[in-house]
């Protein structure tokens, strides 16, 4: 594992430590180029490293990078080598380092022609030298496309044009000396056979990055394909041109452990996180690494700011509602159960087939249940056995008919050496990842804050102390692990999230106002009906073709009144007309805007509550693309639209010139809390060594979390409607770990062993005190960073 803080060194021009960083969704409309011009911007906001998406050569068009073609190079629409040699220039110069996304489990193959390895495999099958790069079941028949339209009469619109099939702009190989005779008998001939798109899901031969037929699996396992997937990422670690490598989806691996000790021994001294969902209480394994992307930490901090005494009346309301009482667990076992034996079929009888001494049917049966309990995403050593008992004893009390066939089946399951239980490990996530993720949580909403990726929507809420027990585990643990409140894979934004907070401390309030909403624009779908209203309301103001595009996108993948596979028209024409009623009636866009700003004051002194403390606590802040200010973001694409970094770059000169921005539209607010923050870790990072709940008294103590991170101590407003209700702080106050301290967003003095907090607490509804410096000026934080004593 790195030290806390791995890096460069000074004298080769880069940080000496990764403090910081800053996602940003490098793109082909937002290329290397353009990044490369904000490493000033980044670097006077406070960070130390630029987190960038992946940049290897990708899916001609993609919007992501998560589809990599081409291993041996950078994106050519990104800019390509120039523009990545352009870019580590450009952060040498302003001081910054860089954090590579790299895609250890999938490649995309959406376009065969664009990826080398997977167009020779198509032309030459198991004769091809790229044959074993992929996680083919050559023995299941020829491998199996799923491109046509879903008519038998589609194999009829192939065509041979040049020497290659086509199918409408689908183009593929022919292997040589089959290329005579009717477009038809060309197909027949080849390694692969085209079917129907609605056939993927259930004849697929090759394994998938989950459900997505366009991301073929890799079987990086294997040490020829890691070393030629891996050298050109290796290659820039080796120039000192990369700090940090995120690995993505370390689930779907076959042995991801040993993937991760070859990583590491090739890049020893990088910053290595991995992208692991962990579930609630689940710890990460002790793997060669420094951490998680941060997704339990995101859970922790936003629960902080939930009020978890209202749990009960929003289980009442959601029961009202829907007319049925939800249960999560049955709930997340049905969803998962369809994922395994619907999306994931392909993937289940392909490991049922490795049990052939009992019935197929029982077998694929056994094992979508065992997939359908297991309560993690993925099991390992040596917990993994503990979970897999778990799984057994919840499927044969769901399945007494199978136990015989669960016996047979969780026997080999616990042999980490058997194939069956390796790729038993690759469904399991993704199980979970589409049966809960990306179904479960569309369903239940009866508190949408919760409902995001490493969160427990039945975990209602994260009271101080065990806020305080999770950072202090992080510290011990993992303090080099990232920390995050948003990122490309999050349900919604930071903010979003922050303002629906707020309706936690209303359950009343807010249970009134959706069933009005409800009755005057009804829907047929009443709990798709609650999400739809927690979403307008936590992203309001929200243009009207960004809501179109999220209500039907969360619909879909709700999979219930409508779906991907079988889009419902009429419910679909419904949920858009609600949408279009929104904007279009003069009443209830009135009655939206006016609860909304009843309540934004408080969703923002959340959103500041929630950044400062992920920015201090334990590990190492991300901060995503445009969250320094405001940001309303719904789920992936709509996270990923343009910044405007212009705005951003006027505000924060602004705010270095002295200006003391109120509490908010603008979001400002947060920029100076964001800045300021990030200033201080890079400068002054002997004050983020440690971590330990600072003592808060008085009536509204409740309201406070405060922590001491080894010199810096952070404190936040938490249930502001209550704080305000019961009449402000009153007599509340501080009790300071040193004499004298500033505050670095007011500049105020304050000496003492107690401070007020209605005094501390008077403009912003955060604070972060710094001992003064050693001869007793104060420390100030310039735009380079640069420390100075001021009288």
């Amino acid at each position: 594992m790195a030290d806390v803080t791995p890096g460069g060194s000074p004298e080769r021009g880069r940080p000496v430590a990764v403090r910081s960083t800053y996602r940003m969704q490098v793109r082909p409309d937002f290329d290397l180029a353009t990044t490369a011009g904000l490493a000033g911007y980044l670097a006077d906001l406070g960070v130390t490293h630029l987190y960038s998406a992946p940049l290897l050569a990708a899916t001609p068009g993609s919007a992501h990078g998560y589809d990599v073609v081409d291993h041996s190079r950078v994106n050519p629409e990104l800019g390509g080598e120039e523009g990545r040699r352009r870019l580590v220039t450009a952060l040498r110069a302003a001081g910054l380092g860089l954090v590579v996304d790299i895609v250890p489990n999938h490649v995309g193959v959406a376009v065969p022609a664009a990826n080398p390895a997977w167009w020779d495999v198509l032309r030459r099958g198991r004769g091809s030298a790229y044959a074993d790069w992929f996680d083919v079941d050559w023995d299941a028949g020829r491998l199996k496309l799923p491109v046509l339209a879903d008519d038998p009469a589609a194999v009829d619109d192939l065509t041979v044009v040049d020497g290659e099939l086509r199918y409408h702009g689908h183009r593929f190989p022919v292997a040589d000396g089959t290329g005579s005779g009717t477009a038809r008998e060309v197909h027949d001939r080849q390694h692969y056979e085209l079917v129907s798109w609605r056939r993927g899901d259930v004849e697929l031969t090759y394994r998938r990055f989950f459900a997505v037929s366009d991301l073929a699996g890799l079987r990086v396992e294997d040490p020829a394909v890691f070393a030629a997937t891996h050298a050109e990422i290796l290659r820039w670690v080796d120039a000192g041109d990369v700090e940090g490598i995120r690995v993505d989806h370390p689930d779907g691996l076959r042995d991801p452990a040993g993937y991760l000790a070859r990583l590491r021994a090739a890049a020893p001294g990088v910053w290595l996180l991995v992208e692991k969902i962990l579930e609630y209480g689940e710890q990460l394994p002790d793997w060669p690494v420094d951490g998680t992307t941060g997704y339990d930490a995101l859970a922790e901090v936003c629960g902080l700011f939930v009020d978890s005494r209202t749990e009960a009346a929003f289980t009442a309301l959601d029961t009202r509602l829907t007319g049925r009482v939800t249960s999560w667990p049955e709930l997340i076992h049905a969803t998962k159960l369809a994922a395994a034996t619907g999306l994931l079929a392909a993937e289940l009888s392909r490991l049922a087939r490795l049990v052939p001494e009992a019935d197929h049917g029982q077998v694929r049966a056994a094992l979508a249940e065992l997939a359908a309990c297991f309560p993690v995403y993925r099991g390992y050593p040596p917990e993994g056995a503990g979970h897999l008992a778990k799984a057994r004893v919840e499927a044969g009390r769901r399945r007494p008919d199978l136990t015989g066939t669960l016996d047979v089946v969780t026997a080999r399951l616990g042999d980490p050496g058997d194939d069956l239980a390796t790729r038993f490990a690759q469904l399991s996530g993704a199980v979970m990842a589409k049966g809960v993720e990306d179904t479960a949580y569309y369903r239940w909403t009866r508190f949408v804050a919760l409902n995001e990726v490493g969160g427990s929507p039945a975990h209602f809420g994260v009271p101080p102390a065990e806020f305080h027990g999770a950072a202090s585990a992080r510290l011990r643990r993992w303090p080099a692990g990232m920390t995050s409140l948003s990122t490309h894979d999050t349900k919604r934004g930071e903010d979003v999230r922050a303002r629906l907070a707020v309706l936690s401390e209303l359950p009343q309030r807010w249970a009134d106002q959706v069933g009005q909403w409800m009755g005057y624009a009804p829907l047929p779908d009443p709990a798709f009906a609650h999400l739809l209203w927690q979403t307008v309301v936590g992203a309001w103001p929200i243009e009207r073709d960004r809501l179109h595009a999220y209500v039907q996108k969360a619909a879909r993948e709700a999979d219930d009144a409508t779906s991907w596979a079988q889009p419902d028209p009429v419910f679909e024409a419904a949920l858009h007309a609600v949408v279009d009623r929104i904007y279009d009636d003069p009443t209830l866009y009135a009655g939206i805007t006016e609860f909304v700003a009843e309540i934004a004051p408080a969703g923002w002194s959340n959103s500041l509550g929630q950044k400062l403390v992920q920015l201090t606590m334990p590990g190492v802040p991300d901060v995503y693309q445009g969250t320094e200010l405001w940001e309303n973001s719904l789920v992936d694409p709509d996270n990923r639209r343009p910044v405007d970094f212009g705005v951003r770059r006027e505000l924060l000169d602004r705010i270095d010139a002295g200006w003391r921005p109120p509490v908010d539209g603008t979001g400002a607010a947060k920029l100076l809390v964001v800045s300021r923050a990030l200033r201080l870790r890079r400068d002054a990072p002997r004050l983020f060594t440690g971590y330990r709940p600072v003592p808060v008294d008085g009536p509204a103590a409740d309201h406070a979390v405060a922590f001491d991170s080894g010199g810096a101590v952070t404190v936040a407003t938490r249930l502001p409607v209550g704080l305000t209700g019961r009449g402000g702080w009153g007599n509340s106050a501080l009790s300071l770990p040193v004499n004298e301290v500033t505050e670095l967003f007011t500049g105020r003095v304050y000496s003492g062993d107690r401070v007020p907090l209605a005094d501390l607490l008077d403009h912003y509804p955060v604070a972060l005190l710094t001992p003064n410096h050693p001869r007793g000026g104060v420390m100030t934080l310039g735009s380079g960073g640069h420390r100075s004593a001021a009288s």
